[in-house]
């Protein structure tokens, strides 16, 4: 059998952490940032994990990241 293709654009949005869940970054933090609220720019930052059903759709696209 030939080897399972990789979304590359999942491989590079999402990561796996140490416990088995999905890893990404959060959203609208780009550009545009003057006219977005503080809050929502200092809740932008760094990642947080995915919810189970969205996990599930994400790893669909990864084949090897599932083990």
């Amino acid at each position: 059998m030939p080897k399972m293709k990789t979304k590359s654009g999942a491989k590079k949005r999402f990561a796996r952490t140490a416990s088995g869940k999905v890893k990404a970054n959060v959203a609208h933090k780009r550009h545009r940032l003057i006219s977005k609220p503080k809050k929502m720019k200092r809740k932008a930052r760094g990642t947080f994990t995915l919810e189970k059903g969205d996990a599930r759709l994400v790893l669909t696209y990864m084949p090897y990241m599932r083990g």
